[in-house]
């Protein structure tokens, strides 16, 4: 098949969409299929590499970090994939990329599939005094922008279930996103380990809390803050890997909280590092409630790393209390879990074990056989359709003729 992925992020930007992007792209070409990808440029001007066609665009980072902007143009670009003629595109964002996604199909008839990412109800603090109003105003907007597609991938039954709320008619797929096992199942050593924390500023005697991500205000990490004030325990470090918006304040009331000694921002760090940094935590802590799935769930878990997560319909079925982490719904279970997990070494290494197994369910393959099988079944739609509206307007003909 001739696949075309239309992104408003692609490499080297590092997040969920990318790293959905990429892995996608793989698993499609190790099958054989001949893919393109259409995203927005970091420049001002149109070009194209190897398989990637970047759209000139313009800066928006005041809107929102790394966000660029483009206005739905004629581009010589788009014009050589209109006649490529793909069989079917893929659509991953909703903004800047997603009109050429529309056009591109117009053009070449043939169907699109969208992947719905972001639960936009939990950012509208961003646009909306009101969340009420705020959460309006994405319904109405998801249902008519999904209107334009065929299909729409979600990554768990949470975000299904909320666009059925949206009044979402068009057909719904639950396909969790997939993780490339290989970055996260190679193991450090202790000593690797050890090395690290030091660099870190970590006592070697610490228990390290980790958690890899986006600093944001949604990502609800001053929960996590306060938690580890009120146990006060100082045999506890909080190692939070990754930047964004909200740094600045979790610094402060770090600092606010005399919780400077047990805090460590390590900042953005090399990707191809991310599996090393997840292994220097005993346990993965996350108290989100604004994620679609979590691939940061996923990741700690193949990397061993048994977790703590604050209850969301996102992780039934992922998250297993007792088994590979638990969920907790107030201080007294987020207390209660980690204590139970930190008390007993053999135990915690138990849990640690039986979360790499687990998440072999979230694999790359199985995420790229199930969006082929997508892709198979709306293109035989499309045809069955173009089929017969041929076959309706040729009887409407005939039917013209004799009675002319």
């Amino acid at each position: 098949m001739k696949i075309l992925i239309t992104t408003d992020w692609y490499a080297p930007i590092v997040n969920g969409v990318v790293t959905s992007v990429l892995n996608l792209k793989r698993e499609l070409e190790e099958r054989g299929h001949d893919v393109r990808v259409l995203t927005l440029a970091s420049e001002r001007h149109s070009y194209q590499e190897n398989n990637i066609y970047y759209l000139k665009s313009y800066d928006f980072g005041k809107i929102y970090p790394n966000a660029r902007a483009t206005i739905c143009h004629r581009d010589e670009l788009v014009e050589e994939l209109i006649q490529w003629s793909p069989d079917v595109i893929h659509s991953q964002c909703e903004f800047m990329t997603f009109p050429y996604a529309v056009k591109i199909s117009k053009k070449c008839h043939c169907p699109v599939v969208h992947t719905y990412h972001t639960v936009y109800e939990d950012y509208t603090h961003y646009f909306s005094p009101s969340k009420t109003v705020g959460r309006k105003v994405v319904a109405v907007w998801s249902k008519k922008l999904l209107d334009k597609v065929n299909a729409v991938i979600v990554p768990t039954a949470k975000v299904r279930n909320l666009l059925y709320e949206y009044q979402v008619e068009q057909q719904i797929e639950v396909i969790p996103t997939g993780i490339d096992l290989r970055k996260y199942s190679a193991r450090i050593t202790e000593e690797e380990r050890a090395r690290k924390k030091e660099l870190l500023g970590i006592p070697k005697e610490n228990k390290v809390l980790v958690n890899v991500g986006r600093l944001a205000k949604e990502k609800n990490l001053a929960e996590i803050l306060e938690y580890l004030k009120k146990m006060d325990r100082k045999d506890i470090t909080l190692l939070l890997v990754g930047d964004g918006p909200y740094r600045e304040e979790l610094e402060r009331k770090t600092k606010e909280m005399e919780l400077d000694g047990q805090v460590v921002f390590a900042g953005m760090i090399d990707p191809r590092e991310v599996g090393s940094y997840y292994q220097l935590g005993d346990v993965f802590v996350s108290a989100s409630n604004s994620e679609t799935q979590g691939l940061t769930y996923l990741e700690a878990l193949a990397s061993g790393i048994p977790a703590l997560c604050r209850k969301d319909e996102c992780l039934d079925g992922v998250i297993k209390d007792g088994y590979n982490g638990f969920q907790y719904d107030s201080y007294e279970y987020f207390k209660m879990h980690l204590e139970y997990m930190l008390a007993d070494e053999e135990r915690r290494l138990v849990m640690a074990e039986q979360a790499m197994d687990d998440a072999v369910r979230f694999s790359t393959w199985e995420f790229g056989n199930r969006a082929e099988q997508l892709y198979r079944q709306v293109i035989g739609v499309q045809a069955a359709q173009d089929y017969t509206g041929y076959l309706l307007g040729w009887i409407h003909n005939m039917v013209i003729r004799r009675n002319s």
